[in-house]
């Protein structure tokens, strides 16, 4: 398998999760704190912590300390490109003109 696409689904898959889709959204506007995002997120700090944990492990975020708080920042620029596409709304494809279920046919397409 290509490097390339392996890579991305690594990227997808830790950052395929609902509250750390949210946590990068979030992200795309700035800095937070883990004290912050719980107030936003209406989360527990635990939980939040183990889905930046995971979001860092993967490159995605990273953090620095400012005294007792850890803050944490994008590191990824295709995080934004996600946080983009989810906020998108949802659009169909019309289906291919070449394609047998189109026009007057319904149903499955049948195998040649």
């Amino acid at each position: 398998m290509n490097d390339k696409f392996r890579e991305a689904a690594e990227f997808l898959k830790a950052a395929g999760h609902p509250a750390r889709l949210e946590i990068l959204s979030r992200l795309a506007s700035g800095v937070l704190c883990v004290s912050d995002m719980g107030e936003v997120l209406g989360a527990a700090q635990p939980n939040i912590s183990q889905h930046l944990a995971v979001l860092r492990r993967s490159g995605i975020v990273d953090y620095y300390v400012d005294g007792k708080q850890r803050c944490y920042f994008l590191k990824d620029a295709r995080a934004l490109e996600v946080v983009s596409l989810v906020k998108k709304k949802r659009a169909s494809l019309p289906a291919p003109s070449c394609c047998p279920a189109t026009g007057t046919r319904r149903g499955r397409a049948r195998a040649v």
